[in-house]
């Protein structure tokens, strides 16, 4: 049997080689994506290798997978479940359970968040019922304004649930001291920053519990995929339950009888010895992933040294090209300590340039170059939101200038040296057909 299963993983590696190697690129003819998979034929073998097992449910790639995932961020939890914006979700219900006691989240309770960025972020909050307070955003970094908080906190406040904006990040220990003087929580969005650090400690490891997102744009991929760390073993616990359709069994998948008392307890009203395995002790969800994503996720971590480094090659040439443009937009910013493990380019059109964003937007899509605005803009803006329960300080002007004016381009390992370069020709060509010569 071993060798029918290395006789059909090699011939995946012959289709790999036959039908999905990546092809070359033609300028002005080949599509330049924002993001995107990067894989060869060890993706396709996990993922097949993982298949023939046909176990269709989180099986023991996903618990190789969350071994290594936890050791690599160096946190002492790590669950997988089947994307970012779940993460975020099992994060903040997490918060809400009553075994946290005293510290529990309650309805009205608020949460200091921005309204730049990806919405779901926000969702949880709103799902469960807290109010956002929503602080602005620093222009060049897009990040959290970490002075504003002070006055963003009441006797309401419970907790702080920021992402780190396209890899760049604001003040960490700023928000940590903010959150530890408040008795706050602190809850780390990381699905667009995976490997960046603050003063050499990764992002993802600050906060009470930190998200990640293994989607195709992102720094590694299980195709759809996501993942919650913590470093407290009752929060894992929790978030297990509401992983888990919010049963209160911990047993993996397959298992029985982990605690060993199965049949021999009391909860709540239900009559003693009622198997543990059907016992809800949250309003919870199934949002686990499959075997075969985590094979593939397994494959994706060998590469996530050489991803970062090619990511942060692209920006670097992309920053060095686009220097000469500065009079009309702003470049990304990084604060001292920073090393960011970059998801995309961010590019802000001065209000004083005499262009708009759709205008330079228009001519790089027209050249089939890929843009994207930075996810909702502001989010109090999109029609969802008209209406929730919020607080906002002061005006959230920055947040409205990113709205209207920035766009961000990729900077993804697939992106090579000539596709760069056919980026920054296309720049020169626009401003060239501006009369805004440099």
């Amino acid at each position: 049997m071993d060798k029918l299963r290395s006789s059909i993983l090699n011939k995946v590696k012959d289709y790999y080689a036959a039908r999905l190697r990546v092809k070359g690129f033609v300028p002005g003819r080949t599509y330049i994506p924002y993001a995107g998979r990067v894989f060869d034929e060890r993706e396709l073998v996990k993922l097949v290798d993982a298949s023939l097992d046909f176990w269709l449910t989180s099986g023991r790639f996903t618990e190789s997978f969350e071994k290594r995932f936890s050791g690599l961020l160096n946190r002492k939890f790590c669950l997988v479940c089947n994307s970012g914006s779940s993460a975020n979700l099992l994060a903040v219900s997490a918060l809400t359970s009553p075994y946290l006691k005293k510290r529990r989240m309650k309805p009205g309770d608020e949460v200091i968040t921005t309204a730049c960025g990806f919405p779901t972020t926000l969702n949880p909050i709103v799902q469960n019922g807290l109010v956002p307070v929503f602080v602005d955003v620093r222009l060049g970094d897009y990040n959290i304004d970490t002075a504003m908080l002070p006055a963003a906190a009441s006797k309401k406040t419970k907790a702080v649930f920021i992402a780190h904006t396209l890899g760049n990040t604001a003040d960490p220990d700023a928000l940590v001291t903010f959150a530890a003087a408040r008795d706050l929580w602190f809850i780390e969005d990381n699905c667009d920053a995976l490997g960046t650090t603050y003063r050499k400690k990764l992002t993802g490891t600050f906060g009470d519990i930190a998200s990640f997102s293994f989607y195709p744009p992102h720094h590694i991929t299980m195709g759809e995929g996501g993942s919650v760390v913590t470093d407290d073993p009752l929060l894992a616990r929790i978030m297990l339950s509401f992983r888990d359709w919010g049963r209160d069994c911990w047993c993996g998948s397959g298992r029985d009888n982990s605690c060993g008392r199965r049949f021999g307890r009391k909860f709540g009203t239900l009559p003693f010895g009622y198997d543990h395995k059907y016992v809800y002790s949250h309003i919870g969800y199934n949002l686990k992933a499959t075997d075969m994503q985590a094979a593939v996720g397994l494959a994706q971590l060998d590469k996530l040294g050489s991803f970062i480094a090619q990511r942060k090659k692209n920006f670097n040439l992309l920053l060095k090209g686009l220097r000469g443009y500065e009079e009309y937009v702003l470049l990304p910013e990084v604060l001292p300590g920073v090393e960011p493990s970059w998801f995309g380019f961010p590019i802000l059109v001065r209000p004083t340039a005499p262009f708009k964003r759709l205008d330079i937007v228009s001519f790089l899509e027209g050249r089939k170059i890929a843009t994207r605005m930075l996810f909702g803009g502001n989010l109090l803006r999109q029609p969802a939101y008209k209406g929730i329960r919020h607080r906002s300080i002061g005006t959230l002007h920055n947040t409205d200038l990113v709205m209207n004016n920035l766009f961000w381009i990729g900077v993804y390992p697939g992106l090579t040296r000539p596709m760069i370069d056919y980026i920054l020709e296309t720049f020169q060509g626009f401003f060239k057909s501006r009369r805004l010569y440099v």
